[in-house]
């Protein structure tokens, strides 16, 4: 952490740091299996640092590192029983209609026996909702089942990232869902249901639901009991986002040139304003 007697210099340099993102046609690296895991958990707790609030999880490519990542959060948990765990349960998407799964078949009995159920906050697509719940979505009330089904698992806030449901506002717009319970003072649960509609984007990005889950964690936690605030304030800034990497890109590879995948890396250091303080471009609707 920076000392508050220590304020950055500025001006701030610009950095990018990479990784071995799948979203190129060639990548390197190894898949964690959960023995390493656990020994960098284990490095953790021997330097006294694994007090935590949140744990944030994303794509996995491993059964057991992702059993394990269940027994370590329920360890956190014991600790801090108030830690909150967002997970993206990363498994496929839907292209033309048709979904198709880019981990292994093997993960998903773990994310819908074990991880699910641990979860505060999960951020699946509408493919990944269909996985955990067996049950296809066709119309938003279709949608809404299946965040009950979820909510039922175990999680108290579930957003549907994406999905290929017809828009109110029509083909361009891409629509997403929300719904998150909380506990009224008398101990009833109250449900808010919401809706989002943004503009589509013409380009395929890598790291957008990485980006959008980081963000809604950040958010719930500035707005823990308002779905709704914290939906705008992270699809918002997804999109100030996105527009800053599609000029950067168009402005790169030229005029008629469709953009590489290096010039279509998001823009996140250049977008920082955006990402601390999100001029409200999306509304949501409460249904």
């Amino acid at each position: 952490m920076e000392s508050p007697a220590a304020p950055s210099p500025g001006p701030q340099p610009v950095l990018h740091l990479w990784s071995a993102s799948c979203g190129y046609s060639h990548w390197k690296g190894q898949v964690l299996n959960s023995g390493e895991l656990q020994e960098l958990y284990d490095g953790l707790k021997l330097n006294s640092v694994n007090q935590y609030d949140y744990v944030l999880t994303g794509y996995t490519r491993d059964k057991s590192f992702l059993a394990m990542v269940v027994d370590i959060v329920q360890e956190l948990k014991q600790q801090n029983p108030r830690l909150v765990y967002v997970c993206d349960p990363v498994m496929g998407d839907q292209r033309n209609g048709e979904g198709a799964m880019y981990v292994p078949d093997d993960l998903l009995p773990v994310y819908r026996e074990k991880v699910v159920p641990v979860a505060d906050i999960i951020t699946p697509n509408q493919f990944e909702a269909e996985l955990l719940t067996g049950r296809k979505i066709h119309s938003q009330e279709e949608a809404l089942e299946v965040m009950d089904m979820l909510h039922a698992m175990g999680p108290d806030t579930v957003v549907i990232t994406s999905s290929d449901l017809l828009s109110p506002r029509g083909n361009d717009y891409l629509m997403a869902l929300g719904s998150q319970r909380t506990r009224a003072p008398d101990g009833s649960v109250v449900t808010q249901r919401i809706r989002m509609e943004m503009h589509k984007v013409d380009a395929v990005f890598v790291g957008t639901g990485d980006l959008f889950a980081a963000m809604l964690l950040a958010w719930t936690h500035k707005h823990p009991n308002n779905l709704k605030v914290a939906c705008e304030k992270t699809v918002s800034a997804m999109h100030h986002v996105l527009q800053r990497t599609i000029k950067c890109a168009k402005a790169k590879s030229g005029e008629g040139v469709k953009p590489s995948p290096a010039q279509l890396e998001l823009r996140m250091v250049q977008s920082k304003r955006d990402i601390e303080s999100p001029e409200i471009v999306v509304q949501a609707t409460v249904l």
